[in-house]
């Protein structure tokens, strides 16, 4: 909004030409809500259940349920570092996180391990759905026809048909994503909820199973380090990696129950711990889809967050310790090794049919939750890789927003080629993908915990949440919780790159390649730039003849229209995103441009660099709050004209503006006030103007208003949280004289106020002689002992200068809510008093709202 506003006649007014309209959008705009937030990363980790357990059993043989525990415990510590994380940044994640902690090389290898993560991730997820379904269609070909194919022939269908299937899931994804958030995640929702019926099913008829029939196997507490045999490769692989043919390799192997808590046992417990952090994978999902968590943005996080962990520990860990206990060993890892759950279907009681049935019905399940992994990780893949571009590692060019949908559709393509690569080059094989795609797993939480241990000690800022476990030493405090969770972080991804050289040599040899790629990149960039990079969004726009609710698409009870003009005074936004109601109110934020009146309009009319300023500094406002809003831009040669206009075809109930460089808050409403009434040629709809600075906020009712109900007001269930929530009076400054007449109105304030809400007191000069109680200064003295008797805290505040503007000037920098002023025993109202010089300055410039407080009068009259 410009402050070059003039106030017009209202035939003048009526001539104005139509503004030119455009509407700003963005996929930023959106935002979705903690089911579908915990939903997105359950499908990573939930589909962890259904190859994890093969995938360490390989490794550390039938011990493998015990620490895929482990890790699904500690998963709730590392989520705890990802928390705080997006509390200090909206679009957090391991790159933002580790380039404000320790710098921007740092940064790039944490991006480039972790992008080996996200590449890997889509692919073993969709071949091990495709695993499932051959398996079935092979279990049930067997059974009607009792023709079982031979090993080779079985191993070749399951690896071509879960390539061809992972493939079709890949691209299936990919156009879910490129349509937007809202379809995707709303398919991961549909996916969660078949889910958990199935695990409902699946443990109940497993544990249904161990009563009558006992377990079939026991659990080993101690890890076998021993060579095993790959059952898809036949190769013999060693446990233990580099260290295989050293001693201590050597006195690994011999780790039982007997010496499990000695020095070398706990050697091999780390080692084994190591090989099953694999089922942690999906944190740094959390981190990506932060942006997109609706209000109130951190809570509903949490909640998400916590749904996930219990979802993960009960499925990933119950079917771990089903697999083991219930399938026979000769079996198990030969026939199952990729599909564990499947194993566990064809092995609980029942006829031959109802195996058959359960199995089909968790082999479904188990595709749709793989699936659901490859879209995780697309989100994810997309998330890292915009924030990437964001700092200008990665040209710009990638975030042009797709023209119709708005998402980042070439960072989507280059994820989709780079999957479909992946799971071809994998040839199907779970196992191979699962062992390389554990590097950027573990690197990448280590560089996360490494990074908030550094801001723990290096930030100004403080967020509103902290990794449990703190100690605190006079101003120091020690994150204890955060740095036990890196120190073991550190002890597994270590454990890991001297035991898992397929990922060692895979995952560095790709760090490497992707670091070098983001090195290049940006630094051409900055030559190409000459200067230091300012990230501005990219916008798709449209040029539209008139605003009205269906053009913008509104259809909530209440609408609400905030005027900006600069990205530096934004201060009108925030108040409005904190206090509106997403349920109820939609929110659309405008821009007045000023243009000459003889400006043609264009179809083709361009954002320019300030427009993308300022529309992005409304994304960081409204994804910080959560709640979605809808930019304007109306290019006129009469703002507020043009705003009081745009509220009037919006039919919206407030208009929020800021404070005009030229104008006072009493001509700014005046001029609204006329134009609002020419616009609606003197018959004005109710409509409430609100001018709000950084320490005020001034109504007018235009046409009787109609204010909207702010959230907190309709969330309140007490006085107190309705206070709490900014409403009513929380801090009340009391003039007191020092008088008998001031104490007696003290002792009225005191007894009337609630006790939670903060009574300062100011002195001020008496206005009659000092009474036989002492001195003015030593009643109010008195007067505060005695609210402490009652256990009331008084503050009181001395004036220094001019009185009544030192009173104003005390009451805007307390944020005072009320100032009640005693009347002067000599003012009566049946009298031509005038109020005193004092406190009439203080009635117009408080800026607050201002009781006056009358002495008792005299009655007239006798009693009857």
């Amino acid at each position: 909004m410009s402050s070059a506003h003039e106030p017009a006649s209202a035939g003048r007014s009526r001539g104005i030409p139509a503004p030119q309209v455009i509407v700003v959008s963005s996929v930023m705009f959106t935002f979705i809500s903690y089911w579908r937030t915990a939903a997105i990363v359950f499908c990573d980790l939930g589909s962890t259940a259904y190859y994890i357990g093969g995938i360490v059993e390989q490794s550390i043989g039938a011990a493998a349920p015990w620490f895929i525990l482990a890790v699904m415990l500690f998963s709730y510590a590392v989520r705890s570092v990802y928390i705080e994380s997006c509390s200090l940044f909206v679009r957090g994640g391991v790159y933002r996180v580790v380039k404000e902690a320790v710098g921007g090389f740092p940064a790039r290898v944490a991006v480039s391990a972790l992008m080996f993560d996200y590449i890997l991730t889509g692919p073993i997820s969709g071949v091990s759905a495709g695993q499932y379904i051959i398996g079935l269609v092979l279990e049930t070909f067997s059974h009607f026809t009792g023709i079982a194919p031979d090993d080779g022939t079985r191993a070749a269908l399951g690896d071509w048909g879960s390539i061809l299937i992972a493939c079709l899931i890949t691209v299936y994804f990919f156009r879910q994503n490129l349509l937007g958030i809202q379809e995707s995640s709303g398919k991961a929702l549909r996916i969660m909820i078949v889910a958990s019926v199935m695990v409902v099913v699946l443990l109940a008829w497993c544990g249904l199973t161990l009563v009558v029939d006992g377990p079939r196997n026991s659990v080993p507490p101690a890890p076998d380090l021993t060579p095993k045999m790959n059952p898809v490769t036949h190769d013999v692989v060693d446990p233990l990696g580099f260290l295989g043919g050293t001693r201590l390799g050597e006195s690994l192997r011999g780790v039982g129950s007997a010496n499990l808590f000695h020095l070398i046992g706990l050697v091999g417990l780390c080692i084994a711990f190591g090989h099953s952090i694999l089922a942690m994978s999906g944190e740094e999902t959390l981190a990506q889809v932060y942006r997109e968590v609706e209000a109130p943005k951190l809570a509903n996080f949490k909640k998400a967050a916590f749904i996930v962990f219990l979802y993960s520990l009960v499925l990933t860990a119950g079917v771990s310790f089903l697999a083991v206990l219930l399938i026979p060993d000769d079996v198990r890892m030969r026939v199952y090794s990729d599909n564990l759950i499947g194993g566990l279907a064809m092995n609980v009681i029942g006829p031959i049919w109802a195996r058959l049935l359960l199995h089909g019905f968790v082999v479904l399940v188990g595709f749709l939750i793989l699936a659901g992994a490859v879209n995780t990780a697309m989100i994810g893949s997309n998330g890292v890789l915009n924030r990437v571009a964001e700092d200008g590692v990665l040209p710009a060019w990638f975030q042009k927003p797709h023209p119709r949908y708005g998402t980042s559709y070439r960072i989507l393509y280059l994820i989709l080629a780079l999957q479909l690569f992946t799971v071809v080059a994998s040839r199907g094989h779970v196992i191979i993908l699962g062992e390389a795609y554990a590097f950027g797993v573990v690197w990448s939480f280590v560089f996360m915990s490494m990074a908030m241990l550094v801001l723990r000690f290096r930030r100004t800022i403080q967020g509103d949440f902290k990794v449990p476990g703190n100690l605190r030493l006079g101003r120091i405090e020690l994150p204890l919780g955060l740095g036990f969770v890196f120190l073991i972080l550190v002890v597994a991804a270590v454990a890991n790159l001297l035991t898992k050289e397929t990922a060692t040599m895979w995952g560095i040899g790709f760090t490497a390649f992707l670091l070098t790629v983001f090195s290049a990149t940006e630094y051409l960039g900055r030559r190409r730039r000459g200067s230091q990079h300012q990230h501005l969004e990219q916008f798709n726009h449209r040029v539209i003849d008139e605003v009205g609710a269906n053009s913008l698409g509104l259809a909530k009870p209440y609408r609400k229209l905030v005027a900006i003009r600069s990205p530096n005074s934004m201060y009108m936004l925030e108040r409005s995103l904190a206090e509106t109601d997403p349920e109820t109110t939609d929110l659309v934020v405008m821009t007045a441009k000023l243009a000459l009146p003889d400006d043609a309009a264009t179809e083709d009319a361009d954002l320019n660099a300030y427009d993308r300023q300022l529309m992005t500094a409304v994304v960081e406002r409204a994804e910080l709050a959560g709640k979605q809003v809808r930019p304007l831009i109306v290019v006129t040669n009469a703002p507020l004209f043009a705003i009081l206009r745009t509220a009037a075809e919006l039919e919206a109930q407030e208009v929020v503006l800021g404070t005009s460089n030229k104008y006072t808050a009493q001509e700014q409403l005046d001029h609204a006030a006329l134009y609002w009434l020419s616009i609606h040629e003197g018959r004005p709809t109710p409509l409430t103007v609100r001018i709000v600075s950084p320490n005020r906020d001034l109504y007018f009712d235009l046409g009787g208003g109609a204010r909207i109900p702010k959230i907190s007001e309709r969330q309140a269930r007490s006085v107190a949280e309705l206070r709490a929530a900014g409403f009513g009076v929380d801090r009340v400054l009391l003039l007191h004289d020092g008088t008998s007449a001031g104490s007696d109105l003290f002792h009225s304030v005191l007894t009337m106020l609630d006790p939670q809400v903060a009574l300062t007191v100011v002195r001020s000069a008496p206005s009659e002689p000092a009474t036989a109680n002492g001195n003015g200064r030593d009643l109010v003295e008195q007067d505060r002992e005695r609210a402490r008797d009652l256990r009331r805290e008084v503050e009181a505040v001395t004036v220094d200068g001019e009185f009544a503007p030192g009173v104003v000037a005390t009451a805007k920098a307390g944020r005072f809510d009320l100032i009640i002023l005693p009347l002067s025993e000599q003012w009566r109202p049946d009298r031509e008093s005038r109020l005193d010089a004092a406190v009439t300055y203080i009635l117009t410039h408080s800026g607050c709202r201002v009781l006056l407080a009358a002495p008792p009068s005299i009655p007239d009259q006798t009693d009857q």
